[in-house]
């Protein structure tokens, strides 16, 4: 089991960018696949990124649509941190964003999806807002 902790997010102009941070403070992340969600106001929670849990050489990776392109998911070298790289920030982006692990077992995992189910370990939540 682990507990996630998420750091960084904030106010930041159209345009901009924002790096989302998330550790898990026990344990470590080799056994998970990771993703990153966010709730817009008045929305439902929806998928925003993924990676999988395998080694770099052949881990998968998913995007939801809106976000191709400009926010990059990644492990961090340390094994228990990823992050969530958020460029060319647009208004609609404005949501709270949740770090979320899904325990996959020991067999490692080359693809990982979207829908919320599967992650049972959820970081605290933090607001991001673009605005001018």
């Amino acid at each position: 089991q682990v507990q996630l902790v998420q750091s960084g997010g904030g106010l930041v102009q159209p345009g901009g960018s924002l790096r989302l941070s998330c550790e898990a403070t026990s344990g470590n992340l080799n056994y998970y696949n990771i993703g990153w969600f966010r709730q817009a106001p008045g929305k439902e929670r929806e998928g925003v990124a993924c990676t999988s849990s395998s080694d770099s050489g052949d881990r998968g990776t998913y995007y939801e649509d809106s976000v191709k392109g400009r926010f990059t998911i990644s492990r961090g070298n340390a094994k228990n941190t990823f992050s969530l790289q958020m460029n060319s920030l647009k208004s609609e982006d404005t949501a709270i964003y949740y770090c979320a692990a899904e325990a996959t077992g020991t067999t490692p995992q080359h693809v990982c999806t979207i829908p919320e189910s599967p992650y049972l370990y959820w970081g605290q939540g933090t607001p991001v807002t673009v605005s001018s």
